[in-house]
């Protein structure tokens, strides 16, 4: 699996540096609401825009990629993250943070969807090692973004923000020089493709699963500095950064563990009802900081796991183009669980009338509501996938024959 083309890595590289913006403003999120006079709820709307934007982005992307090509769409999302993480950086004001974060969102749909694909196209092995490798990238940036942003963030709120666009500078670099030209191939995609896709019970089944997961995912990364009172910018860098190295660990070593040893929809229940009570603990003890420091690090190993085996499950669940998969999965999850981060917050109040213990119940019951979706849906879900992956074993035994006649030959 480490023997990849050096395109791979390029590519792999520059998606570290764009999920280092996810967890990137967690450890400034205090910081950003005392110097811009802004309210938890209102700082909550980074994450909001830049979800929202992603999300509905999610749909041209496919059709962006098949009309320039892969190399360029990529070139494309890594340029306008750099200048509207510039821009959000260089902002006086909450309300252009917001705005600016929301152009962010639109640089990394363009760069997240396509960079997934064309791993999955030019990474050697199989599909599922691919994804392990995207999942790698992911882990690696999450986990990094987070202590980034604390340790440029004890300097100032601005800091994290140039840093990122630097380092994207860097990557942009990387993947102009080392990824080989990559023309428009096979047909044209429309706007309505991902809809069509989700006409197919299996993958809408996993994208409404994953909006409630995804909400429980954000009130883990908004709520959870909110409820660190004694924490500083440096304290809640180190905390988030022990989260994000779970979540790359367990996305790379466990989940196909897991996966093998009780199959993939069983392992995607499992972990999100295990996220749930992890979150449900977070909600009864919130007065307790060090109870949500250690529930807030626990979470990566839940999200990790789930992370690699619901993206691979999509990519099997339909039969329709990995790109056009990935697209209609991210703009439902994405759009939907953008209203988690706000409501969390909002629940949270404002000072001294604070209910610490209510974003972490929301997002034990949002997760919670995705398991009842998964579980009442398991039988088309775990059909689709073990189709998929006898049609893929069909695949590889038709390779290795065509190998052994040419050896004979």
């Amino acid at each position: 699996m480490l023997k990849q083309p050096r395109a791979v890595w390029a590519v792999a590289f520059a998606c570290v540096i764009a999920f280092m913006g996810i967890g990137l403003v967690d450890p400034i999120l205090k910081s950003i609401a005392e110097q811009l006079d802004a309210t938890p709820s209102q700082v909550s709307l980074m994450f909001t825009s830049y979800m929202a934007i992603m999300g509905v982005a999610m749909l041209v992307t496919g059709v962006v990629s098949s009309r320039i090509g892969p190399k360029r769409t990529l070139l494309s999302g890594l340029v306008l993250i750099i200048v509207f993480a510039a821009l959000a950086g260089s902002s006086d004001s909450v309300g252009a943070v917001v705005g600016f974060r929301a152009g962010w969102g639109l640089g990394n749909a363009l760069f997240v969807a396509t960079a997934l694909a064309t791993i999955v196209m030019s990474a050697r092995g199989s599909t599922a090692q691919a994804i392990i490798l995207f999942e790698a990238a992911l882990g690696i940036g999450i986990a990094s973004g987070p202590l980034i942003g604390g340790l440029l963030g004890e300097q100032s709120w601005r800091a994290p923000f140039f840093g990122v666009s630097v380092l994207m500078l860097v990557a942009l670099v990387a993947t102009a020089v080392f990824l080989p030209s990559t023309p428009p191939t096979g047909r044209r995609t429309s706007l309505a493709d991902p809809f069509r896709a989700l006409r197919h019970k299996p993958l809408l089944l996993l994208a409404i699963t994953a909006i409630f997961y995804n909400i429980g995912f954000f009130t883990i990364l908004a709520a959870g500095p909110f409820a660190l009172p004694g924490a500083g910018i440096i304290e809640i860098g180190w905390i988030y950064f022990g989260w994000g190295v779970l979540v790359a660990l367990v996305s790379v070593v466990v989940a196909p563990l897991v996966q093998r040893a009780i199959g993939t929809t069983q392992a995607i229940l499992v972990t999100l009802a295990l996220f749930t009570a992890d979150l449900a603990v977070m909600a009864v003890w919130a007065d307790h900081p060090t109870v949500v420091a250690v529930g807030i690090i626990a979470s990566g190993a839940f999200i990790g796991n789930n992370n690699t085996l619901i993206t691979e499950a999509v990519m099997g669940a339909a039969p329709v183009e990995r790109p056009v998969a990935s697209a209609a999965y991210s703009f439902v999850r994405f759009c939907g669980g953008a209203v988690g981060p706000y409501v969390a917050l909002k629940l949270f109040g404002l000072p001294p009338h604070e209910h610490v213990h209510a974003p972490f119940v929301f997002g034990a019951a949002s997760v919670l509501v995705g398991v009842v979706v998964l579980a009442l849906g398991f039988r088309p879900v775990a059909a689709a996938l073990a189709a998929h992956h006898a049609a893929q074993g069909h695949e590889r035994e038709d390779e290795a024959e065509a190998v052994l006649v040419g050896d004979l030959d």
